[in-house]
């Protein structure tokens, strides 16, 4: 059985992705513009389903380079950037043109990137919630304490 030819602009996406990791500033860029895009789509977007999923990617990337989470096979991370690029970058601009349809393209592309690292991003996810937990049991401790207001003016002993 042959394996499904990967969408042209996908493939440009994921060629690009490996050039891109390797660019701090790019990479950065990407991730500002991916986010800035899925802030903008609203509630009221076919992508509403998939937002959590889509900001679970950006952050996996954005812990990866940062260098907080390297337990992540590259071929995932490629993905996962490659997903990104697709989504910030007009590879598909004519169907992004047409309303709806470029939506459900960039969709479809997304739902089968999340399919093909889904096991990687839920480890991703346990991994975050465990840090957040272990941060949030480091933190002080408040105590409830009585005080004394102690005015201004000092006393003098004569």
């Amino acid at each position: 059985m042959k394996q499904k030819k990967e969408y042209r602009g996908f493939t440009r996406a994921r060629k690009a992705a490996e050039e891109t990791i390797r660019d701090p500033d790019k990479i950065r860029n990407v991730i500002d513009t991916a986010l800035h895009m899925i802030g903008s789509t609203g509630d009221s977007s076919p992508f509403h389903d998939l937002t959590d999923r889509f900001r679970a990617i950006i952050r996996l990337v954005r812990a990866y380079i940062n260098r907080q989470y390297r337990i992540v096979p590259w071929q995932t991370v490629v993905l996962a950037v490659a997903a990104l690029i697709y989504f910030v970058n007009p590879f598909d601009a004519i169907t992004d043109f047409l309303p709806l349809v470029g939506f459900f393209d960039d969709a479809a592309v997304l739902t089968a990137v999340l399919a093909s690292i889904n096991h990687d991003l839920n480890a991703f996810l346990e991994w975050e919630k465990s840090v957040t937990k272990a941060a949030e049991e480091n933190l002080p401790r408040v105590v409830d304490a009585d005080f004394e207001e102690i005015s201004g003016e000092s006393s003098e002993n004569g």
